[in-house]
């Protein structure tokens, strides 16, 4: 698949250090809503013994100029950053 400048991919590693994984997404909301999913099922998995322990992470890339970088919006903020810092 052919990526075009502006698109947009959420990364997620649910147990660091493994590698992450990605999901192509058409909007910020769509990409705060993974997101969010994706911390919730993590921490499902945790407190309903899934999972022993949990160190997780993610964020959203856009493609720009030919390779995927760290999205921030205009004012220079992450997504953790809509999020009231919370990450």
């Amino acid at each position: 698949m052919k990526n075009n400048n502006g698109d947009l991919r959420v990364w997620w590693i649910p147990q660091v250090p493994t590698k992450p994984f990605y999901v192509t997404v058409k909007t910020l909301d769509e990409a705060i809503l993974i997101v969010e999913t994706l911390a919730d099922y993590d921490r499902f998995q945790f407190e309903n013994g899934v999972k022993g322990d949990y160190s997780n992470t993610g964020g959203l890339e856009v493609f720009e100029d030919g390779e995927w970088v760290e999205w921030c919006n205009g004012y220079g903020e992450d997504l953790y950053a809509l999020f009231g810092g919370k990450g």
